[in-house]
């Protein structure tokens, strides 16, 4: 089935007109932000439970709900069905629809075939599920020091641990951006010589106390030091203004943090969308710098709340659990961690060090808990860690059920799943969001695609190749033509009012590789809405969708980034290819 990106009317909110004379448009990075960083020294709470009503996209809505299920000894159990587990929703026991066991693959990877010029986002040239790990090195919440040991750790496990036939990429998490250092490999030696020339970097929280992050976090912000200075006092005078500005400072800094965190756990959860079967993601780190009182809610007022609910959501499609690896170790005692202060000063020190150990330890166990993960902390034997999280991904149970969309009230559905069987572990994620922002599609589009196009990893959601066609004319700017090639099943093709119905947006940017910039020279897209007639239907499910377009540029290297977002489901695909224009 084939389109041309041209026939389609674009949109304002993610194109700009590809005309001659024409300024070139910019999609400038999709982040959340605070309404008022005055407020931030102000910690609060906005609940999911809050949103009200939600509005479904679709009418059936399949829940999918990851299993897995060890002995005593830690072996996985097999041969299990339907009828030996029960799962509750709030509390109510749910019709399990389907339960499939997967056993994961020990096959080697191999890359998709590509012809010359073409550049794809398939990750593997079949759809087997394997024992996919991916470690995550977080130096936006990790010191320093404390990246270093997690690094070491993480050669130790992949040296000596590694399975035949595992499956793992490595990555980085920064205040940048999420970088992948290696793809999905089982090459055990390039993963560790990549892994050993990896670097840290300062965390966004660097050279602030632990005292002053622990009172930003607790919302325990000081007042201004007095101008009234005790001329034989000048030391303490000067303590208190450095601890004033520290504290300042960490209740700016950490909300970049979770957000640039939130980001990285979205972006890898794109990433991993079109692998099949469940993956462990490793994340190695130093903790968050804020207590999740529950589930369903996330500090720092409710600009976050979009970001939060919709990366969840990103996590449980992709069938990505979270396993929180502590880095630091074990963790000192909060009273060696003080300064010289004495009486309630001293015990307020101690109190909010105390609880901000405490939060960091509390979050990593709700965000595994949320994911179905394990979280591994106060220890220094990180390589066990490493290992008891990948070995989990070697077999599981994939249960689903229909979620009940009578019940139109926004929060977080708490799942509980038991089996009959006794003595036996059950690990599976206790929940995911109903809300407009992780249940309707539409509610994030714009963001999701801004997001993607200046992401940089590819995303696997939607399966897509680009091939560049060649380039034409003699003006001062030429046209690149290239093609887009979607699989059969890889976009949706809704049926509605008896018809059968395409729904995607699409957007290309070119970035100039000048070493000087990266603004982006121009960027095209399309919302893409259309019926498909009965006598296509064949090539579409048979062939795939080719859509053509093209980009008007000035000589020079670019790199271009392709993105479509399926409306219906929400996944997204890019590829990120290079191009010479002469």
């Amino acid at each position: 089935l084939m389109f041309s990106a041209l026939a389609f009317g674009q949109t304002g909110d993610i194109t700009a007109p590809n005309n001659p004379g024409a300024p070139d448009p910019v999609v400038a990075p999709f982040r959340y932000s605070a309404p008022d960083r005055t407020s931030t020294a102000q910690v609060s709470s906005t609940s999911a439970d809050k949103e009200g009503k939600v509005k479904f996209h679709a009418q059936t809505i399949l829940v999918q709900v990851p299993i897995v299920v060890t002995g005593k000894s830690g072996k996985h159990i097999h041969g299990l069905t339907k009828h030996d587990f029960h799962i509750f929703e709030n509390g109510k026991e749910q019709n399990i629809a389907d339960l499939e066991e997967f056993v994961t693959t020990n096959t080697r990877i191999s890359p998709p075939p590509t012809a010359r010029g073409e550049f794809t986002n398939l990750a593997l040239s079949d759809q087997q599920a394997r024992n996919v790990t991916v470690i995550a090195l977080d130096t936006i919440n990790t010191p320093f020091l404390d990246q270093y040991t997690g690094r070491r750790a993480a050669v130790k496990y992949l040296a000596g641990n590694l399975d035949a036939g595992q499956v793992v990429a490595l990555m980085v998490m920064s205040r940048h951006g999420i970088k992948v250092i290696q793809g999905l490999t089982s090459d055990r030696e390039e993963l560790v010589r990549v892994l050993k020339q990896a670097s840290g970097e300062p965390p966004v929280t660097q050279g602030l106390s632990e005292n002053a992050k622990a009172k930003a976090a607790a919302g325990d912000m000081p007042d201004f030091p007095s101008s009234q200075v005790d001329i034989n006092r000048p030391l303490l005078a000067a303590r208190n203004f450095i601890a004033y500005g520290d504290t300042i400072s960490a209740a700016f800094q950490q909300p970049q943090a979770i957000q640039e965190t939130l980001n990285a756990f979205l972006e890898i959860a794109w990433s991993l969308a079109g692998v099949p079967g469940r993956k462990s993601l490793i994340w190695a780190t130093g903790g968050f710098p804020f207590l999740i009182p529950s589930p369903a809610q996330v500090p720092r007022s409710g600009y976050l709340m979009p970001l939060y609910e919709r990366t969840f959501q990103a996590l449980a499609a992709a069938q990505v659990s979270i396993y929180p690896v502590d880095v630091r170790g074990l963790v000192e005692n909060s009273a060696m961690a003080v300064s010289s202060s004495t009486g309630p000063k001293l015990a307020d020190q101690i109190s909010n060090l105390n609880g901000y150990q405490q939060s960091t330890i509390d979050t990593m166990n709700q965000v595994a808990d949320m994911t179905g993960g394990k979280a591994f902390y106060n220890s220094n034997d990180l390589t066990t860690s490493f290992k008891r999280a990948a070995d989990d991904a070697s077999s599981y149970y994939l249960a689903s059920y229909y979620l009940n969309t009578h019940n139109n009230k926004a929060g977080w559905r708490q799942l509980k799943v038991k089996t009959d069987q006794k003595g036996l572990e059950v690990r599976a994620r206790e929940g995911f969001f109903v809300t407009n922002a992780s249940m309707n599609p539409d509610a994030t589009r714009t963001a999701d695609l801004a997001n993607a196009l200046v992401s940089p990893i590819e995303g696997t959601g939607v399966p897509m190749t680009v091939r560049w066609l060649g380039i034409s004319g003699s003006a001062a700017k030429r046209k690149a033509e290239f093609m887009i090639h979607m699989p059969p099943g890889g976009i949706s093709i809704e049926a509605e009012n008896r018809q059968n119905v395409l729904n995607f947006d699409y957007a290309a940017t070119a970035y100039l590789n000048d070493g000087k910039t990266t603004k982006a020279a121009v960027t095209v897209g399309q919302s893409v809405t259309s019926h498909v007639p009965d006598a296509q239907m064949a090539s579409a499910r048979n062939n795939g969708i080719d859509m053509k377009n093209a980009l008007e540029l000035a000589p020079g290297q670019y790199t271009v980034r392709v993105v479509i977002r399926d409306n219906v489901t929400g996944k997204i695909g890019s590829v990120t290819a290079p191009l010479v224009v002469n």
